[in-house]
Parts: C-alpha cells; sequence; structure tokens
C-alpha cells in the first residue's frame, strides 16, 4: 500500500496541472484553438455528468441492484441522440436571449420574472446540495481506503485525518475559487475551465476503463472465465438475475432525461458554454460514446469485487479496494486520480454554475432596487466585477459547507447512489415549468411558480425528510404515524398509497407539480411580456393546448420595453 504522503503529493501536483490547462485555457485566445479540437472539447466537457456517482456508485449499485445503475444513463443516451433538435432550439433561445443559467431560463420564458428566476435558484441550491455531498463523502471514502489503514492515533496526520471530509470541502472550495471565480464574463463563458474538464473527462475514463480491463483480462482470464466464476457463486449471480422492475426503469429514465439538461452544471455545459452547432453536432454521438465506454465494465468490477470481498465492504469502494488488494497500489492510484476527477469536476461546475444564479438572481437584482434611478443613470457603481467574484466565492463557500453539513446529518450512512436520486427527483421539479415553456404559450409566471413551489415541498416531505430519519435527527414517529399524527399523511406513504418509498415520492412531487403548474397558468391571462416571451420560445408551427393566444402588440410591446433586462456579471 502507498504511503498516505505519496497519495497526498501526487494529488496535490495532479490538481495543480489541472490549474495549469485551466490557465492555458483562458490565457490562450480562442482564434489559436485548433477549430476541430473546441467541438471535441464541448463534447467531453458534457461528461461532467459522470459524477463520483458513476465512478464509485454505479459499481455499487450493480452489486446491489444488477443492470439496474444504466437507468441512469438511458435517459441522457437518448436526449442526445434523438432531441437534437429540441436541444438546438434551447441554445439559440439561450444565445438570443443571453440567457446564462437555467434559472434565467425559466425566468424569462415567463415574462422575464425575477421571482420565478429566483425560486428556480432556491429549489437549484437546495437540490443539488446532497450531490454535491455525494462528491464529499465518495472522496472521503476513497482517501480512507487508500491510506486509512496506515493511519494510527499515534501518526500525527490522525488528527488532520479524523474529520477529513471538511478538509475536502475547504479544498474544493480553494480549488473552485481558483478555477472558476477569476474573472467575470458577460457571457459566462469559462474556456480555461472547460479545457480543465475535458481533461479530467479523459483521465476519469481511461483510469476506470484501466481497473475493468485489469479486473477481466489479468484478475480473471477474461470475460467467459469471469462469467464462470459467477455462476459458480449463486450468491453472486443472483445480484445478476434479478428481473427487471418497470416502474424503477421508467422514472430513473425520465429523471435522468431532465436532469442531464436541467441540472445547473449541465446546463451550464450544455448551454451556456456552448459556442456553435457544430460542436451540438458532435456531442450529439461522442457523449452517448462515452456513456457507454464509461460502464462498459461495471458489471464485471462489481461482479469481482462481490466474489472476493463478499459483503465484507463497502461495494462503492471496489473500483480501489480490488487493485489494493492484488497488490497493484500504482492501479489504485490511477483510479484514485479518476474518482477525484470525477469528483472535482462535478463540484467545480456545480458550485460556479449555482453561485452564477446566486449572484444574478439574488444579490445582483437586491442591490440594483436599492440604488437609485438617477444612480443607474449616472452609472454611479456601474462596474461590480469586483464584487461579484467576491458574492460568488462566499456563495461556493456557502454551498460547500451546506453540502458538508447535509453529509454529516444525513449522508454519512447512505449509499452514493441514494443520495443522487435525492438531487435528481429535486431538479425533476424544473420539468413541468420547463417543458410548458418550450410547448404552451398560455404557460405563466403564476404556474411556474405555483408548481415549483408545490412539487419541491412535496419533495422535501417524501424525499428529503426520510433521510433525516433514518440519521436518528427526526423522530421515526413521523414515518410511522404521519405528519401530526394524520396517517394519511405519512411521507412515505401520502393519502394511504404505499409503493417503493423513492417512486412513490418523485410520482406526488411531479404529480402536485403539474397539476399546480397548469391550473395556475389557466388562472389568469398571460401578461404583455409572457405574451412576448412565448412567441420567441415556443414555435409558431406548435399548436397550443388552448386556444391560441393573440400575439402581442406594439402597446404590449411598449408597457415592458426598457423594463425587464436580463443581469449578467
Amino acid at each position: 500500500m502507498l504511503e498516505g504522503w505519496v497519495v497526498f503529493i501526487v494529488a496535490v501536483v495532479y490538481i495543480l496541472l489541472l490549474f495549469a490547462v485551466a490557465s492555458l485555457g483562458d490565457r490562450l485566445p480562442r482564434r489559436l484553438l485548433p477549430r476541430k479540437g473546441r467541438p471535441v472539447i464541448y463534447a467531453l466537457s458534457l461528461s461532467v455528468y459522470c459524477t463520483s456517482w458513476t465512478f464509485y456508485g454505479s459499481v455499487g449499485s450493480a452489486s446491489r441492484t444488477g443492470i439496474e445503475f444504466l437507468t441512469i444513463y438511458v435517459g441522457p443516451m437518448l436526449v442526445f441522440a434523438l432531441g437534437y433538435p429540441i436541444i438546438r432550439r434551447i441554445i439559440r433561445i439561450a444565445k438570443s436571449e443571453r440567457i446564462t443559467s437555467i434559472a434565467d431560463f425559466i425566468g424569462a420564458r415567463y415574462g422575464k420574472s425575477q421571482t420565478v428566476a429566483a425560486v428556480a435558484t432556491l429549489i437549484a441550491v437546495i437540490g443539488v446540495i446532497p450531490y454535491i455531498a455525494l462528491q464529499l463523502k465518495a472522496v472521503s471514502q476513497s482517501i480512507t481506503v487508500m491510506v486509512g489503514p496506515l493511519i494510527s492515533p499515534s501518526n500525527p496526520i490522525y488528527y488532520f485525518t479524523d474529520d477529513i471530509t471538511l478538509l475536502i470541502a475547504i479544498f474544493m472550495a480553494v480549488f473552485t475559487w481558483l478555477f472558476g471565480t477569476r474573472h467575470i464574463d458577460a457571457t459566462e463563458h469559462q474556456e480555461g475551465l472547460m479545457l480543465a474538464i475535458a481533461a479530467e473527462a479523459v483521465v476519469k475514463l481511461l483510469a476506470f476503463l484501466a481497473v475493468g480491463l485489469w479486473v477481466t483480462y489479468s484478475l480473471h482470464d477474461g470475460p467467459f472465465d469471469l462469467v464462470r466464476a459467477i455462476s459458480g457463486a449463486p450468491e453472486v449471480a443472483e445480484v445478476f438475475e434479478q428481473p427487471l422492475n418497470a416502474g424503477n426503469w421508467i422514472v430513473m429514465t425520465l429523471l435522468s432525461s431532465l436532469a442531464v439538461l436541467l441540472l445547473p452544471r449541465q446546463f451550464h455545459v450544455t448551454v451556456t458554454e456552448n459556442n456553435s452547432e457544430e460542436e451540438l453536432r458532435r456531442a450529439a454521438w461522442l457523449f452517448p460514446l462515452y456513456l457507454i465506454l464509461i460502464n462498459l465494465f461495471v458489471v464485471p468490477i462489481a461482479a469481482a469485487g462481490l466474489l472476493r470481498f463478499g459483503q465484507d465492504i463497502n461495494p462503492d469502494t471496489f473500483v480501489l479496494a480490488l487493485p489494493i488488494d492484488a497488490g497493484h497500489d500504482w492501479l489504485a492510484m490511477f483510479a484514485f486520480l479518476g474518482g477525484l476527477s470525477a469528483a472535482t469536476a462535478m463540484v467545480i461546475v456545480a458550485t460556479v454554475a449555482l453561485a452564477i444564479m446566486i449572484s444574478n438572481d439574488f444579490v445582483v437584482p437586491m442591490i440594483l432596487r436599492r440604488r437609485s434611478e438617477d444612480e443607474i443613470i449616472a452609472g454611479k457603481g456601474a462596474d461590480m466585477s469586483r464584487s461579484l467574484l467576491t458574492i460568488r466565492r462566499f456563495a461556493i463557500l456557502g454551498i460547500l459547507l451546506l453540502a458538508y453539513a447535509y453529509y454529516r446529518a444525513a449522508g454519512d450512512t447512505a449509499a452514493l447512489v441514494s443520495i443522487g436520486l435525492l438531487s435528481f427527483a429535486a431538479i425533476g421539479q424544473f420539468g413541468p415549468a420547463f417543458i410548458g415553456a418550450l410547448v404552451w404559450r398560455r404557460a405563466t409566471a403564476r404556474g411556474a411558480i405555483a408548481g415549483m413551489v408545490a412539487g419541491f415541498c412535496l419533495w422535501a416531505f417524501t424525499l428529503l425528510l426520510p433521510t433525516f430519519v433514518q440519521s436518528d435527527i427526526v423522530s421515526e414517529d413521523i414515518l410511522v404515524s404521519g405528519l401530526f399524527g394524520i396517517a394519511w399523511l405519512r411521507p412515505q406513504a401520502l393519502f394511504g398509497f404505499e409503493f417503493d418509498p423513492f417512486i412513490h415520492g418523485v410520482f406526488w412531487s411531479l404529480f402536485a407539480n403539474t397539476a399546480f403548474f397548469i391550473l395556475g397558468s389557466l388562472s389568469r391571462k398571460p401578461e404583455p411580456a409572457e405574451k412576448i416571451q412565448a412567441n420567441i420560445f415556443v414555435p409558431a408551427e406548435l399548436s397550443p393546448l388552448t386556444a391560441p393566444a393573440p400575439v402581442a402588440d406594439i402597446r404590449d410591446r411598449r408597457r415592458i420595453a426598457g423594463h425587464h433586462c436580463t443581469v449578467f456579471g
């Protein structure tokens, strides 16, 4: 086993190399970047979807539920392989409207409503915190596997690693400041960051493939030998012979289809960072190919881990534990860097995207409201670049500390996959308002707000609350007796309907979201600004769900001209 200081030095050197790559990407003029290289960088940056959930959690999931881990990849592959026209339309709208985040996109459609954008931002921040906690947990687990057995209470390093997750959160904040908040750009393009993310995408793919090839062709004598070994171990074969759960496949595919576009980090890399349709065309086949490759050896690694360790260790750590157990320390080190790449890429892009949303949709509107009209016209304090950078840095630190708090409170005992699915369900609450924004002219800001708030509240009640019960923070009585002792208000059996807890929570939250969105939109006519934005977002050839809304006339345009604007940092 490698010494702890070796692991630490290699990890720091790797992060510094990534920082050098990011600096090069920022300093290199865009015209000097190879024309054919930018689409590849763009496609690889989309792999920020593959976090430590993919690198470690997919193997853990396969070790428990067989091939069900594939559900979170089927949706993204279908979206990019078949949904090219839709993604292209989303990008065109975003560029024409100068939209830089998912909150801006939803708010812009509904009359450029700051309230809609603020609600979306709040949901995104709370919903993504468990996902960031997942990355902290994965890195903490991987460090424990790599160096934990070497550290005893007599070792001075022991006191620093006693709560290593807090140190990881602080280091992640510093890394994110270095990578994502060095400058302010009106378009929020981060050329250097995208180059570093693309480099990390290559590292994590090669690392996972290296472990998979070693497991298949060195630890075993090829795939057929591995299959024979599985057949000879009934308890392992049983895992991979489980019947498919149609409900899980449908729900997971739906949520992953939404997540690949609506997660703040995915919207940022897919929409904000897009420079041309050529990039999207390349990504339409390269990104699905990447997803196939990085999942190619999930089942072999999971099977080999079960054959070697059984249930003695956490299956989420099989990627590291197998090479360490066989004495292949440097292969384990390569895998560790792959997992570190998967986690840091997600944390950096996600926190940068959330910080942009917080500054643009919360802080800047409050600052502008406090300024007098004369100050704005005179341009006093117009250059807010330094203030915005400070705001975003504090936002990044706050988000990571909240993620750490969630990890300590509720995420320490949960599997990586269960934490990730919690965030997928939260971001799924953007679904009705987002889809309605693209296809329904009659949709209004009132409906969007009502739907998102209703869905988010039910998500918190049916899915988030039980995680605190499992950690003994909230009494189990609420699960048994219901809220206020009312049986039909049990979080996992709402209104007396009792089925799979996760599917139950997703169903009720999205049902309420959709119902309130439709009813709220039908409760009043669209305002002039909403009519104008509907004409931009909804193609003329789409038939409205109700009677066609009249095109906003010149008086409508005059009412909102100069009043609605999007704030960029």
